[in-house]
């Protein structure tokens, strides 16, 4: 997923102290990123409890959320496996995350495939499930390239306020995070999110 960052982290033992919270840092090529939604500080404090010390965590902004950012994931499994501890244990959601190892990010200047579906769409939110999103980066000619990793079409969404790419749409937890791991494999900047905040804008593209 497409990350933008001002400044830098400030510390992280004053976490609950500081009135503004810093963006998130994007993660490292080829790290599972955990982000936590807590925008309290009983979150926060809840959450911090919950996990044991060796886990580096740290506040941050994501997407206008405060969230609590879980890094040094090296495999989908142990990512998988935290959010869902979060999810049962604290009762917060929490989105996973991944940069590719070999990312070439060229962004257009021209949103080509945003200003392509701009015609005629229904905009309307998803239900409940999972999203797998892409960020193509004003770049088309990926959706060729993400509709052969899913073996299917893809949509076109809104999420946070920016344009993705929709690879899944699914109730099933299992395969939202195997087409994740599909796509990162692919070198594809990709994430799982709650998909009652995604709206639908086209069911299909079509370049």
């Amino acid at each position: 997923m497409s990350f933008a960052y001002v400044g830098l982290i400030g510390s992280m033992s004053s976490v609950f102290g500081q009135q503004t919270v810093p963006l998130c840092q994007p993660p490292n090529a080829g790290e599972y990123l955990l982000l936590v939604v807590s925008p309290t500080a009983d979150n926060q404090k809840q959450l911090r409890s919950a996990l044991p010390p060796e886990l580096k965590t740290i506040n941050c902004k994501y997407l206008n959320e405060t969230v609590t950012r879980i890094g040094g994931f090296n495999k989908i499994d142990d990512a998988n496996r935290w959010a869902r501890y979060v999810s049962n244990i604290v009762g917060l959601s929490a989105i996973i995350t991944t940069r590719p190892t070999t990312p070439d990010v060229q962004p257009q200047q021209q949103a080509q495939l945003q200003q392509r579906q701009q015609t005629v769409y229904n905009p309307q939110a998803l239900g409940e499930g999972y999203a797998v999103l892409v960020d193509y980066y004003n770049r088309p000619e990926l959706v060729n390239s993400v509709q052969q990793v899913v073996g299917g079409n893809v949509g076109f969404v809104s999420y946070g306020q920016r344009p993705y790419l929709l690879a899944v749409y699914t109730t099933n937890q299992t395969e939202a995070y195997n087409t994740l791991q599909k796509l990162n494999n692919g070198g594809f900047v990709a994430s799982i999110v709650d998909s009652r905040k995604v709206i639908l804008l086209r069911s299909t593209v079509r370049l």
